[in-house]
């Protein structure tokens, strides 16, 4: 029925759109009146963790968006270090001058089979993050797979989460992804995302192909 006035002198139902429309009108209304209260600014702590696929590609989302605000940022890689990779590449072939670019890893843990060496290219790559993070011309600073490194104890959890809340510039965005988030690194991230695994094409025997996993 439209809306109209109907032979018994009430107001006829509205029809779809009408109902849409006026759904939507007070959503609008609603989230206006959210939106208006969400007036402060951070540099937030971003955690991507899960055994879901990605973690890493959302994260360098965010460091493409940097870019194409031409806002400085930076990447460190704590495990990735001989594969090549397409978003390495991209970066310093053409964004090197906003976007600075650390493969500091060596490769996967269960690859270099070396504890001592794993630990001292963890402590390298970490220095690195530090030296960028403290930098106040970096907008965003992608600690990648840095999660790996502190599940296997690399890194002292304790000494990350205390210069990233202590010494973290108020500005500076810092991304932190991998596997297995500490607990304590949650506890202290704005914005935590966890990646979950409903099917992944390596169960079947597929292997990761250049554009979709590097």
């Amino acid at each position: 029925m439209s809306d109209e006035i109907s032979e018994t002198g009430t107001e006829a139902p509205k029809n779809d759109d009408a109902r849409h429309s006026d759904k939507m009108a007070k959503k609008k209304a609603a989230r206006d009146k959210i939106m208006a209260t969400k007036t402060d600014e951070k540099g937030l702590i971003i955690v991507h963790t899960g055994k879901g696929k990605g973690k890493s590609s959302s994260a360098f989302g965010m460091i493409f968006r940097h870019i194409a605000h031409k806002k400085p940022c930076a990447v460190v890689q704590f495990i990735k270090g001989a594969m090549w990779t397409g978003e390495r590449d991209l970066i310093e072939t053409h964004f090197s001058d906003i976007c600075q670019f650390h493969t500091m890893g060596e490769g996967f843990t269960w690859e270099t089979q070396d504890r001592a060496r794993d630990v001292a290219a963890a402590t390298a790559a970490w220095e690195k993050a530090k030296e960028l993070i403290r930098d106040e011309r970096n907008s965003m600073v992608l600690l990648d797979e840095i999660n790996i490194a502190l599940r296997y104890d690399y890194l002292d959890i304790n000494e990350v989460v205390e210069f990233l809340k202590e010494e973290k510039p108020h500005m500076t965005h810092v991304v932190l992804t991998g596997r297995n988030a500490k607990e304590e690194l949650i506890e202290i991230a704005d914005l935590v995302t966890e990646m979950e695994l409903i099917k992944h094409p390596f169960r079947s025997g597929i292997k990761g192909q250049p554009g979709v996993e590097f």
